[in-house]
């Protein structure tokens, strides 16, 4: 029998379903702005746009905006975190197609290098500009961002060390830390034209680096 301070099933089924169909138009309202904002940012090549250009182009309110999100910089955060965990997603995808352990470790590191290094003719400015302001202005939302990309690499590392193909020594979880920033920073590092970078560090010098590192082996 309920007792007298329980709502009644009836309630909590009503509860449940109108809180379910408030996330869902939420959820499209979010996708809507952030739709927008790619839009725009596609279009201008630059992430200099304002709150107002967002909301005109999604075709919602000003109101709405400040509802889903405290301004511009929470909008980018998004935006930069939906970014990398497709980049994750499209490694995870790559990788699966190889059956050795170390091959599909090589694979991720590849890929990566290549989807993160400087292209003139693809403009991304997530990466190139709203990234590294990030990094020096809010650090711990970089860490946050780079949660899937990091867990990808992960668990590539323990597989590569539950295959024994890592060092006995190694900490596979500290390792794909090391591993997935030298190669990140190494491939946004590596733009322009001069006498250090004529001629690039390409994806396979990467991995030897990452792989074998520099000491001679007894």
């Amino acid at each position: 029998m309920t007792s007298p301070s329980e709502e009644p099933a009836w309630k909590q089924r009503a509860v449940e379903r109108s809180i379910r169909t408030a996330k869902l138009r939420a959820e499209q309202r979010v996708q809507r702005f952030l739709d927008a904002a790619q839009a725009i940012i596609t279009e201008k090549g630059t992430t200099d746009f304002t709150v107002q250009e967002v909301v005109d182009r999604s075709k919602q309110s000003l109101r709405s905006f400040y509802l889903q999100f405290d301004g511009k910089h929470e909008l980018l955060l998004a935006l930069f975190e939906d970014a990398l965990s497709r980049t994750s997603e499209q490694i995870r995808a790559a990788a699966a197609g190889k059956d050795d352990a170390l091959e599909r470790l090589q694979l991720a590191v590849e890929l990566l290098y290549e989807l993160c290094r400087p292209d003139p003719t693809a403009q991304r400015p997530l990466f190139t500009d709203f990234a590294p302001q990030l990094l020096v202005s809010h650090p711990a939302q970089v860490k946050v961002a780079h949660t899937p990309l990091l867990a990808l690499f992960t668990e590539l590392m323990v597989d590569a060390d539950k295959a024994g193909l890592l060092r006995t020594e190694v900490n596979p979880r500290r390792m794909a830390a090391m591993v997935m920033q030298t190669v990140m920073f190494t491939a946004q590092s590596n733009g322009g034209i001069d006498d250090e970078t004529a001629y690039p560090i390409s994806a396979e010098e990467i991995w030897e680096f990452c792989a074998r590192g520099f000491a001679h082996a007894d």
